[in-house]
């Protein structure tokens, strides 16, 4: 512990000499965190810890396949975890979690969303996997047999689950404009009322 505070000594005379540059390192690291904790409040970060679907309209790109999602058969049975985020240990569950929603939040934060999205190569093997982990019986001739496997469907000489059951359960083309119409739960503002109110004035 002394040699630790030593070094950290010895770092603040060669990096911070004087006064001034103490101040102004101490409001650099203020305004970073201040920063950090107003990101987090506005994006709501904890919610993204569960498994509910609504969470994921937080970004409203996702609007059509929540509600394409909600009007299909897997909404009684899967939420949207259940088959993008793989199951096989929790460690891969949160690592898978948090490396996807980086990469959502940059790609939506920098506006570089497609007019129609589509599954990256690793998020396909992952709803691959969970097609069959929970259609086990309807896929035994052709995944436990053999006569499918996961090598198959990544070199593309074989169909995935998707390439002929393609309205399951997000449907048709999943443009940003396909469901104009659609009641889809947004969460609500975390602006607060007064600051709103001030908004208005």
């Amino acid at each position: 512990m002394k040699r630790l505070k030593e070094l950290w000594n010895r770092f603040v005379r060669l990096c911070l000499p004087t006064y001034r540059s103490k101040v102004v390192a101490i409001l650099i690291v203020g305004v970073g965190a201040g920063l950090g904790v107003y990101l987090t409040y506005m994006s709501m970060v904890w919610n993204y810890a569960g498994s509910d679907p609504k969470t994921c309209v937080q970004c409203h790109v996702m609007e059509p396949y929540y509600a394409t999602w909600q009007h299909s058969s897997h909404s009684q049975r899967a939420q949207c975890a259940d088959c993008h985020v793989p199951h096989n240990n929790i460690f891969n569950y949160y690592y898978t979690k948090g490396t996807d929603g980086l990469r959502h939040a940059t790609v939506f934060t920098a506006r570089r969303e497609p007019q129609v999205m589509r599954t990256v190569a690793r998020s396909q093997r992952v709803i691959y996997d969970n097609c069959v982990r929970c259609h086990t019986q309807l896929n035994q001739d052709f995944v436990k047999t053999g006569m499918l496997t996961r090598s198959e469907i990544n070199d593309g000489s074989e169909k995935r689950c998707w390439d002929c059951h393609r309205d399951v359960p997000h449907g048709g083309s999943n443009s940003l404009s396909s469901t104009p119409h659609a009641l889809v739960p947004f969460p609500d503002s975390p602006v607060p009322q007064w600051l709103k109110a001030l908004q208005k004035k």
